[in-house]
């Protein structure tokens, strides 16, 4: 009977060893952590998304100026993050590499905390520093996750 209890703990033990099993995500499929070439390539496809919209938008000048125009592309991430991932709970990137931003709770984003967390993507340094569940600051700081859709 010990040895059946054992066994049992360290059952339960070893399914809590997987990132988000603090949050109660599961270690895989719909609504486990995103993994981090998702969010890379996410992320990646948004910049780019900026950049061509500036482009578009305001010319080439945007990729070499040395005035308000080099802001233009961060000015269009900021933007489309902030909005996409209030309305949808994912930007055009996060979309595309089917991962979404949601709530620890699992409620939408809302846009007062979406907008704030596009400006703490902004700033960087706030979603380089990584904690527990693949949490950046920006996410621990406004009680969000990034979870696979797939």
């Amino acid at each position: 009977m010990q040895s059946e209890q054992q066994a049992q703990s360290h059952d339960g033990a070893a399914a809590a060893d997987h990132p988000g099993a603090g949050l109660g995500l599961p270690a895989s499929g719909p609504g486990s952590l995103a993994g981090w070439m998702a969010r890379i390539t996410a992320l990646v496809l948004d910049w780019a998304f900026s950049m061509l919209f500036g482009v578009l938008v305001f010319g080439l000048d945007v990729l070499t100026a040395d005035d308000w125009r080099q802001f233009v592309t961060l000015g269009a991430f900021f933007v489309e993050t902030s909005a996409l991932v209030a309305i949808t709970g994912a930007s055009v990137g996060q979309l595309l590499c089917r991962i979404t931003v949601v709530r620890v709770d699992g409620q939408r984003i809302g846009v007062l905390r979406a907008m704030a967390r596009a400006l703490m993507v902004c700033l960087v340094i706030p979603a380089l520093v990584i904690g527990a569940d693949r949490r950046g600051l920006h996410d621990l700081a406004l009680g969000t996750v990034v979870l696979s859709r797939r």
